[in-house]
């Protein structure tokens, strides 16, 4: 038996009844018998490596690193060196039940890796990334065949062409799983830089379980033979055997269940035994039983079956099992078998050159390209990720005697070291431009007429659709400013796997989902591409943005400013229920909110949504909607109106403008105020403040639209006189429930005695004090409501040095012209 501690001429007896005890009262040990011992280590793993995670989570280094430090912190490198720990926790007796069950584990971690592979997407990977692939594998390779020969201490001559081989793999492949993950974490997923790393990754992926097949032969047998080549052509076999009987078989199982349901039990009990199957009939042939395990898993298409066995198997696989086989790894490494200063020095230089040919070798291919240095030597230490295959191969090596315990814990220490230097080296060499793309039309109010209106829509289920569709079609969507529509299906990266911001081309996606919700993203694509169909002017592109919510704004954001959006609306964290209340669906969503408000490059509305009118025609002629602004002034508000001045433009919007003014007595206690602070003055200073500044641009605001819309019976302004808070939540109720969409502004930074005391009651903030009372429930409306935030950075320059437009520019945008010696409003009332 091989284990982490036994030698050739130990032998350990094993009791068939010594599975269960009878009970520390009976006087039994627990650690004496099988299964509680199991227990016991399968606890101190998880707990190792949940420390690990949590101590490297700071400087963002994979969970591999963190799962490998944990088992050799229990190892006999630290723990481990104590053999009273090592006897009572990891004696010799309960290596084969853990290394068992760890193989099981990884056997079926490398089926989810095989299901969750798109294969059809090699045949979409350009020559680009082809070639970085092969030209970054050359370098890493040949050093480890030259380094070799400083670490063939006590390998047998018939195992040195196996040695080096695996030394070569294990510096030049590519572990992709690990390098999404990193890219997730360092945002890069969504560039162009991650985008032809993942793509290189895949079919770095590819050749490395090639050479990991030319090793297992080659350390399996000592020379080439029958025997060798026998498994080389029953590997071939099984290989076809599943592409072409197999895997019609599952296509089979998919169509015979109805679209919408799920599989059986059967069908699932089945494939997972066909994962145990195809494990042993590639380790019976002489190839290991992961391979069988992951060429089964590829068979499997990209679809709803694949989805339904990764929401079954990856909590656990990936959670528990899969732990326990890096751990084992760390538990099989002896540091202190490296010996001396020399060897050190050797593993420190090979790690060294090994990254500097990775990064070389890429740069050399990424530069004929035409790819930036930085670009290319970022790409260059992403190709340095290591993780599972490296593993695999090592533990490989080491049970079939080619690598012996030092070489072992050698090329352990450079797989670490190799994989926790590329967060810090990408860190150093690369300074990507985020933050650096310059446009001037980031804010409705900046946005010409006659220019292309982009948005950005965030999506949470689908229940967000029709009122998003219908609010999109009242934005007057024309010939001379149609509406470009960035939709994004918002999903929770659960940990499973990359975040991906997947462009859908096609009414079914070629990229595989990550759970459940790819039928809800199904839905949502569904219903806009049916709404681009139908409509006239707007281009509809549907996008899927995967990440935690707690840097989910981070991708909306990064994807406004790429795609130089001027509007963000992202759905309110409340919806509303039967009775018409408003529950919170998801508190996670709020969080996002508060973030995209926080970050956003442009401006940013928030949709509370009890439907618009009830409408979900598509047809601009047959719709029709009441929609009200309700005005207080600050830019927040300038902004609503902007929006406001759109729709009314549509031939089916009617547009009320509710301004609030204040009364008799706002204005008599300012002036008893200025009046108190200034009886010691001799003279008072006329200083046009900010507040004045901003009230001169409200009035500008107000003439230009009133003056623009002389006449126009779709359009109602009323200015509403009120002394207080109270009285201007009297006035809104008054509107009564003719209204299908309230628009208003955040009112972020602005402080007004029109709704002083409304803000002791709020719930939620960031919708601002008019905003959360219209979202409360007990306002009692039926009528959605949008709250608009402007774009922080919109005054005379755009935060980034761009100069943007003053209110007489967006007039003159507008094409507006007043009506000479036109003095007068239209339909107004003051009340």
């Amino acid at each position: 038996m091989a284990d982490m501690n036994a030698t050739a001429d130990e032998m350990v007896c094993y009791s068939p009844t010594m599975i269960t005890t009878n009970g520390i009262w009976q006087g039994d040990n627990p650690l004496d018998y099988s299964l509680p011992l199991f227990i016991l280590q399968v606890i101190l793993v998880v707990i190792a490596t949940r420390i690990f995670v949590f101590i490297l989570k700071p400087i963002r280094q994979p969970r591999v690193i963190a799962e490998i430090l944990g088992g050799i912190v229990l190892g006999p490198s630290v723990l481990g060196r104590n053999k009273t720990f090592a006897d009572a926790v990891f004696p010799l007796r309960s290596v084969m039940v853990i290394e068992t069950m760890a193989n099981v584990g990884l056997l079926y971690f490398l089926f989810l890796v095989g299901v969750g592979m798109d294969a059809s997407a090699l045949r979409r990977i350009g020559r680009k990334s082809i070639t970085i692939a092969v030209a970054g594998m050359i370098l890493p390779f040949g050093t480890g065949a030259l380094f070799s020969i400083f670490l063939l201490k006590n390998t047998e001559k018939a195992y040195v062409g196996a040695f080096v081989l695996m030394l070569g793999v294990v510096l030049s492949v590519t572990a992709f799983p690990v390098l999404a993950r990193i890219l997730a974490e360092l945002k890069l997923i969504n560039t162009e830089l991650g985008r032809v790393a993942l793509s290189s990754a895949l079919i770095n992926d590819v050749l490395s379980w090639v050479l990991l097949a030319i090793a297992i032969a080659m350390a399996e047998n000592e020379r080439v033979t029958l025997a060798s080549i026998m498994v080389v052509l029953s590997s071939a076999a099984f290989v076809a055997f599943n592409v072409f009987v197999v895997r019609p078989i599952i296509m089979w199982i998919i169509r015979k269940t109805p679209e919408g349901e799920t599989f059986s039990d059967f069908y699932i009990c089945l494939i997972l035994a066909g994962v145990m199957i195809s494990g042993f009939i590639t380790d019976a042939i002489g190839t290991h039983s992961v391979f069988g395990a992951f060429v089964f898993g590829l068979i499997i298409p990209t679809g709803p079956l694949g989805f339904a066995l990764i929401e079954k198997l990856e909590d656990f696989v990936s959670g528990l099992l899969l732990p326990l086989f890096f751990a084992i790894s760390g538990l099989k490494t002896d540091v202190g078998l490296i010996d001396g200063p020399s060897t050190w020095a050797v593993i420190i230089l090979l790690v060294i050159l090994a990254c500097v040919g990775k990064v070389v070798g890429t740069l050399i291919v990424a530069l004929s390209y035409q790819m930036s240095v930085s670009d290319g030597a970022a790409l260059g230490m992403l190709m340095n990720t290591k993780g599972l295959v490296e593993i695999l191969v090592l533990n490989i090596g080491r049970d079939q005697k080619v690598l012996d315990e030092g070489a072992f814990a050698t090329m352990v220490v450079i797989t670490i070291m190799m994989t926790g230097l590329i967060v810090p080296g990408i860190s150093i060499i690369y300074r990507p431009s985020r933050g650096m793309i310059s446009y001037k039309r980031r804010t409705i109010q900046m946005s010409k007429k006659d220019a292309e209106f982009r948005v950005l829509v965030c999506i949470h289920t689908p229940r967000n659709v029709p009122t998003m569709i219908n609010l999109l079609e009242a934005s007057n969507p024309t010939k001379k400013s149609p509406i470009c529509i960035y939709v994004v299906h918002l999903v929770e990266l659960t940990g499973r796997t990359s975040a991906l911001l997947i462009v859908h081309t096609s009414r079914k996606s070629d990229h595989p989902a990550l759970n459940r919700t790819e039928a809800q993203s199904d839905h949502i694509i569904n219903a806009f591409e049916n709404y681009e169909q139908h409509a006239e002017h707007v281009s509809v592109q549907p996008l899927t943005a995967i990440s935690p919510y707690s840097t989910m704004h981070e991708d909306i954001c990064t994807l406004a400013e790429e795609k130089r959006v001027a509007f963000i609306i992202i759905p309110f964290h409340k919806q509303q229920t039967v009775d018409g209340g408003m529950e919170s669906t998801n508190m996670a969503f709020r969080t996002v909110n508060q973030n995209v408000l926080a970050n956003s490059p442009c401006s940013v509305g928030i949709l509370v949504d009890r439907g618009l009118n009830s409408s979900n025609r598509l047809i601009a002629d047959q719709m029709s909607h009441h929609i009200a602004v309700l005005f207080f002034g600050g830019p927040d508000d300038r902004e609503a109106l902007s929006y406001g001045w759109r729709m009314s433009e549509h031939s089916g919007i009617s547009l009320t403008v509710m301004r609030f003014v204040p009364g008799d007595e706002i204005t008599m206690n300012e002036n008893i105020s200025t009046r108190d602070n200034n009886v010691n003055r001799q003279r008072v200073l006329d200083v046009e403040t900010e507040e004045d500044s901003e009230k001169q641009m409200d009035e500008k605001f107000l003439h230009w639209f009133t003056m623009s819309h002389v006449n126009d019976d779709s359009i109602a302004y009323i200015e509403k006189v009120v002394n207080n808070g109270e009285e201007t939540v009297a006035a809104i109720r008054s509107m009564g429930d003719v209204f299908g969409l309230f628009i208003v502004g955040r009112g972020q930074g602005v402080i007004s005695p029109l709704t002083a005391g409304l803000t002791d009651w709020s719930e939620c903030p960031e919708l601002g004090a008019i905003g959360d009372l219209l979202a409360s429930s007990d306002f009692a409306t039926i009528a959605s409501v949008l709250v608009v935030q402007q774009y922080v950075g919109a005054g005379t320059e755009d935060g980034l040095g761009t100069p943007v437009l003053t209110n007489e520019d967006y007039v003159s945008h507008h094409s507006v012209t007043p009506p000479r010696g036109h003095q007068s409003v239209f339909n107004t009332e003051r009340l």
